[in-house]
């Protein structure tokens, strides 16, 4: 099935606006999941809401919404009440602004979207929009009500449609100077520096996401397996600690050891001769023959085939 459209409205930069929807460009539906059971049955366990003072159980008409204005004191606001806050963005998308991509600070990044035309009639104007942000390399900033909020959305050109991120506000935002402020300025000696940047350069290499991968999911993958099997999982191990750097220049230059074969860092690196590490090899694939919303459950008497499972990005 395809994709549902996570909002539906208009794109509007000026007078020009073009019908749109926009779909999230991420899932975590792949991932392995866990449902709540009763060891004794087996059966799945079901939540109920309980009133915290008289234990009692609350029906799902009698569920509101309470602002804690101090502790147990709450201020009722009803569904309605919410709707009523209609805010200029509910149902458009309009362009306030464009910036430089590279002035936008990630920590401001939240959830990447698809945005694509939704009627023919507008994709003439969806091609106009996107390609004149292409020609200028520019985010357009512009405001989405999703959920009922007002957010924030950085949109840009990609491939043949727009690309869209929600962007925080300041107040969610922290900022660095807490945890900084106990740092120590520190004086690298040139020597170490160089060490260093020798390891990095012989670890350079491309952004390739395909090269990602989830030992933590691929364990729990390989756990059930085993279990649905019939087979015992290994037992728990303990984490191995990083030892203690006692002497930092004789680590750097055993970590060149390590990394490169070699003893000691050039005396020069010349411009545009710079070793690039070989490109990580795509994540193992997930043999788990249970991932699938809506796929067929192998029986537990005999272990399923392993299934392979893509992963695909832009």
């Amino acid at each position: 099935m395809a994709p549902r459209p996570n909002w539906k409205g208009y794109l509007k930069l000026s007078l020009v606006s073009c019908p749109v929807a926009l779909y999230p460009a991420t899932s975590a539906g792949e991932r392995v999941a866990f449902r709540q059971i009763n060891r004794a049955t087996g059966n799945r366990l079901k939540q109920q809401l309980v009133d915290a003072v008289t234990g009692d159980p609350v029906a799902a008409a009698d569920k509101a919404r309470g602002f804690e204005v101090e502790r147990d004191r709450f201020i009722l606001v009803d569904d309605d009440e919410i709707d009523a806050l209609q805010v200029e963005s509910t149902r458009t998308i309009e362009i306030d602004a464009f910036v430089p991509r590279d002035q936008i600070d990630v920590r401001y990044l939240e959830a990447p979207y698809y945005v694509v035309p939704n009627d023919k009639v507008g994709q003439e104007a969806f091609a106009v929009i996107r390609e004149a942000m292409r020609g200028k390399n520019m985010v357009a900033l512009g405001r989405v009500v999703l959920s009922r909020r007002e957010r924030v959305i950085a949109l840009e050109a990609f491939g043949k449609g727009l690309r869209g991120v929600l962007l925080r506000y300041p107040y969610e935002v922290r900022g660095e100077e807490p945890y900084f402020e106990d740092i120590p300025e520190v004086q690298v000696p040139k020597e170490m520096l160089s060490l260093a940047e020798h390891i990095l350069d012989s670890k350079a290499t491309d952004f390739d996401p395909a090269g990602f991968h989830d030992r933590y999911e691929e364990a729990l993958v390989e756990l059930l397996q085993k279990k649905q099997a019939g087979r015992p999982s290994a037992p728990a191990t303990a984490a191995s600690t990083p030892a203690t750097v006692i002497n930092l220049m004789d680590a750097l230059k055993r970590s060149i050891v390590a990394e490169t074969g070699t003893g000691s860092a050039p005396a020069e690196t010349k411009p545009g001769r710079t070793k690039k590490a070989k490109r990580p090899t795509g994540q193992r694939e997930m043999l788990l023959p249970i991932p699938g919303k809506g796929a067929a459950k192998p029986s537990v008497a005999e272990p399923a085939r392993p299934r392979t499972r893509g992963r695909q990005a832009s």
